[in-house]
């Protein structure tokens, strides 16, 4: 059964139609890959699923459970709003970690805000997460003491620590120099190895087909092609051809 079911999902921001009709699902340990130009309706797209912007048509299912149904016309409180968001982790592209707060800080600020386990529990899981991503040595160390892609393997951390249903990337590596890249992807693939459910949108596109289970190539707000990573050595459409050839 689907770990994830996105039907008929439909955005706009006034006159500009964004998502336009989206489908598709999604099976737990699976990784999916949404790739397409700069305002293809990407990022509205995890937005939507993270309940950071409300789809005007459409639903949204997480594991049998609707957590996003257009046609019931109430604005969750913001109790239900946290409890919805709490299926999906995401990771920004410029981080967003609280410069205020040391690293391990970041990690647990928000299971403590939880309170469903003890201070000493959150903080050995945290440092736990801390040590996959390779940063056990800055446990202690403030974000502007960290370079790119560490304060990036921070941020996955710190959306790990909610124990996500789903875990969401919007380009996690544009903010990042190449040579810092590496080891964000490395990161990345590593949860894939260890069968995490997650939704990438990237433009790293030998990563997308390494990595992913299937691959949605939206274009102009609507799935234009949607397959398994063959679909990047044998793309179908025009415009997949020609969105790979700018690579």
């Amino acid at each position: 059964m689907a770990i994830l079911e996105v039907k008929n999902l439909n955005k706009s921001f006034g006159r500009n139609h964004v998502l336009k009709g989206i489908d598709f699902t999604l099976e737990k340990g699976e990784v999916l890959s949404i790739i397409g130009s700069s305002g293809s309706g990407k990022t509205t797209l995890l937005r939507c699923l993270n309940s950071l912007e409300f789809a005007d048509e459409g639903q949204i299912i997480v594991n049998s459970e609707t957590i996003f149904d257009a046609a019931i016309n109430k604005r969750p409180s913001e109790k239900e709003l946290r409890l919805k968001r709490l299926h999906f982790g995401l990771v920004f592209q410029n981080f967003n970690l609280f410069p205020q707060y040391s690293v391990l800080e970041n990690v647990t600020l928000a299971p403590r805000l939880l309170k469903k386990y003890s201070k000493e529990e959150i903080e050995k899981y945290a440092l736990g997460l801390i040590d996959s991503v390779g940063l056990k040595d800055k446990v202690n160390s403030y974000p502007c003491e960290l370079s790119g892609g560490q304060q990036q393997r921070v941020a996955i951390a710190r959306a790990l620590a909610m124990k996500p249903n789903i875990l969401c990337f919007d380009e996690p590596t544009s903010a990042l120099d190449p040579e810092l890249t590496g080891e964000v992807l490395k990161v990345i693939r590593s949860l894939a190895e260890r069968h995490m459910t997650m939704i990438i949108v990237t433009h790293e596109m030998t990563f997308a087909h390494d990595v992913s289970d299937k691959i949605i190539f939206m274009d102009d707000g609507v799935i234009a092609e949607y397959g398994d990573p063959g679909i990047l050595e044998h793309p179908k459409s025009e415009r997949l051809q020609a969105f790979l050839t700018s690579f």
